[in-house]
């Protein structure tokens, strides 16, 4: 086992957003794989199992559910024991490190338990439901040597790393804003083919184990801009509703949330579920330029100063006036392979190799706090400030 990771601060990561492990399929042979058990069985669960079962770097050695059909289902495409209590699989000592796929709420106790059992963990986001639950596990992970990953993935892409250089190395200018937004055309819910399940299958609708579109889908922007930002929000205010999909639900089906910055830089957050124009998109507002990010993909567009500039950021070129006339950018290239195989790709080196945890528990901790008091402002209807909640001890 390796020694206790000490978590990097946000403003030493540019280090890393050079393009990471890029040789790590032709080394792989001579790399130990990771044995892993897979706990929860829904779409992330088995979309993360599938994503790596051809993998040299990873074994999928258990999964576990307590819902059947979905439990033998993955344990078949995997060809892994199955378990029904997810203690069962961590006292399995074959299995070095866990994912937790379960729901949100859920992921306080298996987090805790998984600790307790000297298992690695993969965490998917958000990373905890609740400030005191952040803190325990906190805590518990502290007196561990243990590696502890988050799952927002997005960190893990060439692609953001880039345009974190990018936005810290000043080619943009003075950044001011980011407009963000992930929008949806449907309802969001899965089959239930028995309703004794409903509540455990479309467990996102009900707030007992979800924060709803701030933590499924606004949290991975959220990570992102306090990460190339090194701040935290110095306050929230935000309003949603339950205004469109009258089938039950209790978590909100359109968020809207604003976000201010010690720095003066405002962050604005919207999901939506009826209207999917744009989808996902991050916007960064520098005072020379605009980058407009996709998942996959983004382009710099230049502010009309009179420069003519040409290839200053590697991958960044053809930047020029003729295209800002015909409201053209230019693309910014990286490598675009699946960002959970990358990031699941620096979860094993950062166990077997010592390599630092980039999608740390810190940054985790952080986002979770932000996903709590957003959905404190909107129910609540107020604005809330980070400086009013318990401080987060690391």
């Amino acid at each position: 086992m390796v020694s206790r990771r000490v978590f990097v601060k946000a403003s030493t990561l540019t280090a890393l957003s050079a393009p990471l492990y890029s040789s790590m399929l032709l080394e792989s042979q001579s790399k130990p794989q990771l044995r892993l058990g897979v706990i929860g069985c829904g779409d992330r669960g088995s979309g993360i199992s599938s994503a790596i079962q051809a993998h040299p770097l990873f074994s999928v050695e258990g999964v576990c559910d307590v819902i059947p059909f979905r439990l033998e289902a993955l344990a078949q495409s995997t060809n892994s024991k199955p378990y029904d209590d997810y203690r069962a699989l961590l006292d399995n000592k074959n299995i070095d490190a866990v994912i937790i796929a379960v729901p949100f709420g859920l992921h306080y106790e298996v987090a805790l338990d998984a600790i307790a059992a000297e298992k690695h963990i993969y965490c998917e986001k958000t990373m905890v439901k609740g400030i005191k639950q952040i803190q325990s596990v906190l805590d518990a992970q502290r007196n561990s040597d243990l590696i502890f990953q988050t799952g927002h993935q997005y960190n893990s892409s060439e692609l953001y790393q880039k345009v974190e250089q990018m936005i810290k190395s000043g080619y943009l200018g003075e950044v001011t804003a980011f407009e963000c937004q992930w929008n949806r055309n449907g309802d969001w819910r899965r089959d239930v083919p028995d309703p004794k399940w409903e509540r455990l299958i479309n467990w996102r609708m009900y707030k007992e184990h979800s924060g709803g579109l701030v933590a499924e889908l606004c949290s991975h922007q959220i990570d992102f801009i306090n990460r190339v930002l090194g701040e935290l929000p110095k306050k929230i205010m935000g309003n949603g509703g339950i205004d469109h999909w009258q089938d039950g639900r209790e978590t909100f089906d359109n968020v809207h949330l604003l976000f201010e910055y010690p720095n003066g830089i405002d962050a604005s957050f919207t999901s939506t579920t009826t209207n999917a124009f744009e989808g996902y998109q991050i916007k960064i507002l520098g005072s020379k330029a605009t980058v407009v990010m996709g998942m996959t993909s983004a382009k710099i567009y230049l502010e009309d100063k009179g420069q003519n500039v040409y290839g200053l950021v590697d991958g960044v070129s053809g930047a020029t006036k003729a295209q800002r006339s015909k409201g053209e950018g230019a693309p910014i290239t990286a490598r675009n392979t699946d960002i959970t195989v990358q990031a699941l790709e620096q979860f094993h080196a950062s166990i077997f190799d010592g390599a630092d945890v980039y999608a740390d528990i810190a940054s985790g901790a952080n986002t979770s706090k932000c996903v709590q008091m957003c959905l404190d402002a909107m129910y609540e209807e107020k604005i809330v400030r980070w400086d009013d909640y318990p401080g987060l001890s690391f």
